[in-house]
């Protein structure tokens, strides 16, 4: 198989910038247009300002595509695009996305607008990769990746789901102000600690998604709160089962957990799914690849690069009950980079639409 033609939706947004930086030289899609606002329609991509803290990479010479242009989907489809990553605002996703599947484009999307529908998979690779077993089966294909503040809640539990019965979880998390996008980020009375902590519908989105990812009951209480850190996010959770269980086992179960092997051989896949240590530090760790942390990342050649969980510590409360905190990359993990790895994913198991 060559590599898939592939759009973009977004051009100037953070998870955006972030996708196009990861597929420069993704040795499976070949980014061959972006589509854009109004504001930036018609502009050349290397025009467009450069956010993120790594340079801007050799992108194509592109001109940014509209997106509320009625021509869009026969131009795409006339430069052989089979795959969209969609990196817009659930607004202009409905009924962007929609209409791209419908047109045999396959979507995958980091917003919300489709998360939990009727025949749209909700996926976490390393958790439910089953659920994207219908995709592209009856020609529309559409895929969400989740809420990035659930990534470095739903793993760990993930993990615990599956060996223990679990009656109820309860986290509070510190996100990053890249969660809200350049906005919060490039603010700098932001970067000053000027900024709500609160963050509207989050605990809401946090706790349906991570029912449905697991296909669980039990009961959930999130609290989620903006924290003055660029990124990651941090979570601190409390886990409780219906029956005594040892720390031993607890932690058997973490290790224990990963992708499948054929996932593991996905570019975005990191070597683990996560990595344990004695205690989180939020700027050594943000760059985890499963077996290592590092320092100076080149996001446009090493895909790896923070797409692991971390975990630490993890400690007893009493006998039913376990404490820990994990943290993962917000814009990598939880956005651009998961997303990514759906698409991979749905191209090992040969459900993208042919190439022309």
């Amino acid at each position: 198989m060559g590599r898939h033609h592939t759009a973009v939706l977004g051009a100037s947004g953070l998870v955006a910038q972030r996708m196009q930086q990861r597929l420069v030289n993704h040795p499976w899609f070949r980014l061959s247009a972006v589509v854009g606002s109004k504001r930036t329609a018609g502009a050349s991509l290397d025009s467009i300002p450069w956010g993120l803290e790594q340079n801007r990479p050799q992108l194509p010479h592109l001109k940014v595509l509209d997106a509320e242009d009625d021509n869009l989907i026969a131009h795409l489809k006339e430069i052989g695009i089979t795959v969209a990553f969609s990196c817009v605002p659930a607004e202009v996703a409905d009924p962007l996305e929609r209409n791209l599947a419908l047109a045999g484009i396959a979507v995958f999307s980091n917003s919300s607008a489709f998360r939990r529908c009727d025949g749209v998979p909700l996926v976490i690779s390393d958790i439910n990769p089953q659920h994207l077993a219908d995709f592209g089966s009856d020609g529309y294909g559409l895929a969400c990746a989740t809420n990035c503040t659930l990534i470095p809640l739903a793993v760990p539990t993930a993990a615990l789901h599956h060996a223990f019965s679990i009656t109820n979880v309860r986290m509070r998390s510190e996100q990053a102000l890249s969660g809200a996008g350049y906005g919060l980020l490039q603010s700098q009375s932001a970067l000053d600690g000027d900024h709500p902590s609160e963050i509207p519908g989050e605990a809401e989105k946090t706790t349906a998604e991570l029912l449905h990812v697991l296909s669980a009951g039990f009961e959930v209480e999130v609290e989620c709160r903006r924290v003055t850190r660029m990124n990651g996010h941090q979570i601190f959770a409390q886990v409780t089962f219906a029956e005594p269980v040892t720390l031993s086992e607890v932690n058997a179960a973490l290790d224990a957990h990963n992708f499948t092997q054929a996932l593991l051989d996905c570019p975005s896949a990191p070597l683990r799914s996560m990595q344990r240590v004695a205690s989180i530090d939020p700027e050594a760790h943000l760059w985890g690849n499963g077996e290592h942390f590092l320092s100076d990342p080149d996001p446009t050649h090493d895909l790896k690069a923070g797409m692991s969980v971390v975990i630490g510590p993890v400690r007893m409360v009493d006998s039913t009950t376990v404490e820990f905190s994990a943290y993962s990359h917000n814009t990598i993990r939880g956005a651009a980079g998961g997303t990514m790895l759906l698409a991979e994913q749905a191209y090992i198991e040969q459900r993208l639409p042919k190439q022309q």
